[in-house]
């Protein structure tokens, strides 16, 4: 079984400086909007997973917070899109179906979430069918109707692009006439993605074709900031405050996705630190802060039992002062955070340039960040 991409899950796409790429789609700009009706980005990665695709996978999950921060970075004037991720994986044998595709989360913002089912995938062999999962994707995601979002879909992998029951090029017009721009990524030479197809994927999608080493590393740095950044991330948990039946629970989980981002290296757990203090990094589900500022929570109506340890007991006078101070902290840090993470930044585009110039080709991020923000200046966006 050849080597199959995964993304960021990273998602996406990578390509190495010999690639080649054809134009994305021309979309309609949009015009500016207010923050309380956010303009989305949208973005669904399906990956296979029927081969060797250790590597592939292990470069997603180090380039998964890369891709969230680029798009929280994004700005139709001053107002940031909601991200919005949806993961698939195809061609693994222990999907029970006839095309063997498996929705593993739908478009959600929660990224906990995302980091999560990305992080426990695992590979088998299988049959892949491209045109298959794609056509899941535009039939059961939940895709705006807004033309002026950006929806996005990458697919990847290395088997012919036209294989199963599923006419590829009728559902990729039907994408095409959604304004769903498809981007394709092939796993190996260039030309051997033009004739498995991949390319005139691309073309009638109107989105871009790719081609990556698949076995390529993704290229990180460490920095002289990543500790205190670290640090910092860890006073930023202490000002989150879950509630209800999943508080606790989702608490659990941040830590979790801290860890798993952490095993990747100091790099990667500073490009999540640096999602936590960006805008689409949303828990009002669970944590009071978040709540209170999205002025979905009804202080008054909880029990006791369904409080933290630090507001059970206390007046509703006490309890509204120690979220506001929980608020100003998490302000505090989220701000120091983002100065270090735009010092960090500065020194990382320097090592990227020498790279660049050592190896002759792009990384994964890089790669992924180039084609996200091409796609949404069409449509109006501005890089912050």
């Amino acid at each position: 079984m050849k080597n199959l991409f995964s993304l960021f899950t990273t998602c996406l796409i990578a390509l190495t400086s010999t690639s080649q790429i054809q134009p994305v789609a021309v979309l309609q700009p949009g015009v500016a909007i207010a923050p309380e009706n956010p303009r989305k980005i949208q973005i669904a990665i399906l990956f296979d997973t029927s081969g060797s695709m250790d590597g592939l996978i292990e470069q997603a999950k180090t380039t998964i917070w890369q891709i969230v921060n680029a798009a929280s970075d994004l700005r139709i004037g001053d107002a940031a899109p909601l991200l919005e991720i949806a993961l698939y994986d195809y061609g693994n044998s222990t999907i029970t179906n006839a095309t063997y595709v498996r929705q593993q989360v739908n478009l959600i913002n929660d990224l906990d979430s995302i980091s999560g089912k990305l992080f426990a995938l695992s590979i088998n062999g299988g049959d892949e069918y491209c045109a298959a999962v794609i056509e899941d994707a535009l039939t059961n995601l939940k895709w705006s109707t807004d033309p002026n979002d950006l929806r996005i879909i990458y697919i990847a992998g290395n088997e012919p692009f036209n294989q199963g029951p599923v006419d590829y090029k009728k559902i990729l017009k039907d994408a095409a006439n959604r304004n769903i721009i498809v981007n394709t990524i092939y796993c190996g030479p260039y030309d051997q993605g033009v004739t498995e197809l991949w390319y005139d994927g691309a073309l009638v999608s109107q989105g871009n074709y790719f081609n990556i080493d698949s076995d390529r590393e993704a290229f990180h740095v460490d920095t002289p900031y990543d500790k205190e950044i670290n640090s910092y991330n860890d006073s930023l948990n202490t000002t989150y405050m879950g509630y209800g039946e999943s508080g606790k629970y989702r608490a659990l989980k941040q830590t979790e996705e801290d860890a798993n981002a952490g095993k990747k290296g100091a790099g990667v757990a500073s490009e999540r630190a640096e999602s936590k203090a960006k805008s689409n990094y949303l828990n009002s589900s669970w944590d009071m802060v978040d709540a209170k500022k999205e002025n979905t929570l009804k202080l008054e109506e909880l029990k006791d039992e369904d409080l933290p340890d630090d507001l059970k007991g206390k007046t509703l006078e006490e309890k509204e002062k120690i979220i506001a101070e929980k608020s100003e902290k998490r302000a505090r840090y989220q701000a120091t955070i983002n100065e270090l993470a735009q010092k960090r930044s500065e020194f990382i585009n320097e090592e990227k340039k020498k790279h660049a110039l050592e190896s002759g080709q792009e990384d994964l991020g890089t790669s992924i960040i180039k084609s996200m923000n091409t796609s949404a200046e069409k449509m109006g966006y501005k890089i912050k």
